[in-house]
């Protein structure tokens, strides 16, 4: 038994000694984090980063705790929650619904000019499709109509978006100025779309559904990825608010990454120049081994 408890002994230090080793790419991240940081410190306002290695799950996060207006980027939610009451059974996504000139609402998006000239009828794919991909306000209304405001913070809520609400329809600018935001934190959407990504936030079909919708949206991203790298996203953008959330599907190391600007000056967006940071630092581990050997792929 004491010979046992003496070879034992090595083995239990060694465990320990391998538990408490620090990686290079921990020291990439702090890198990365501090590139973050300055940029920061050059931009007016707050900025809020989160990326998610959908690899090895490694996170990092620059004030990735804090809340933001989420502007558009809160239609992911809505989105989840719609497909999760059309698999429950309450509607189909071909169902048919009409839209009237009297819901219309400005801002982003392709219906309004069409809803001028009389209603239109659409099904609740095409609607949500519209919502996501142009960011068509007049759809987002309808969309939370149908889904309930109250059902999608209890979906958020029941994933683990303890922080995250929606809380007034598009361009309600009277309940904005009453502090009633669309809120959420880069942390938790980011979260959500790692969930969409591994098919967890619904059903693995609808979640391929979802990826689908969101390959369609244009955004600063893109302008920061290079064109034969997928993107699925959303985008937000408010006076003063610029914020984009999305799964890059960098062929090595894909990565999800969510970018919030708010109380911006002018046209200021930092949506790209981060977004460009975080791609150059998967793109560097997906050359290299868990050391840095770039001489093994």
């Amino acid at each position: 038994m004491v010979t046992r408890g003496i070879l034992a002994a090595p083995v239990l230090f060694l465990h320990l000694a391998i538990a408490q080793q620090h990686l290079p790419v921990e020291a990439l991240e702090a890198k990365l984090k501090a590139k973050i940081a300055a940029y920061d410190q050059k931009m007016d306002g707050v900025l809020g980063v989160t990326a998610i290695d959908l690899t090895s799950g490694r996170t990092i996060s620059y004030n990735g705790d804090v809340l933001f207006p989420t502007a558009s980027v809160i239609k992911v939610p809505i989105l989840v929650e719609i497909f999760r009451l059309a698999r429950a059974g309450e509607f189909r996504m071909s169902d048919r619904i009409t839209l009237e000139p009297s819901e219309l609402v400005g801002g982003s998006g392709h219906l309004q000019n069409t809803l001028k000239n009389g209603p239109i009828q659409l099904t609740i794919l095409d609607l949500i499709t519209a919502m996501i991909e142009t960011s068509d306000n007049t759809a987002t209304n309808r969309a939370i109509k149908l889904a309930h405001m109250d059902r999608v913070n209890v979906r958020t809520q029941q994933l683990g978006l303890t922080q995250t609400r929606l809380r007034r329809i598009m361009l309600d600018t009277e309940a904005a100025w009453k502090g009633n935001e669309n809120i959420t934190t880069p942390m938790e959407i980011s979260r959500l779309v790692e969930m969409i990504y591994r098919g967890k936030a619904g059903h693995p079909d609808d979640c391929k559904e979802m990826i689908r919708i969101m390959k369609l949206v244009k955004g600063r991203m893109r302008d920061a990825i290079p064109a034969n790298v997928e993107i699925a996203s959303k985008t937000g953008d408010l006076t003063g608010v610029k914020c984009q959330t999305g799964i890059v599907y960098h062929p090595k190391r894909p990565f999800v990454v969510s970018v919030f600007g708010t109380y911006l000056t002018g046209e200021e967006t930092p949506v790209a120049a981060i977004t460009k940071m975080v791609y150059d630092h998967f793109d560097l581990l997906g050359s290299a081994n868990v050391y840095g050997n770039r001489g093994v792929r």
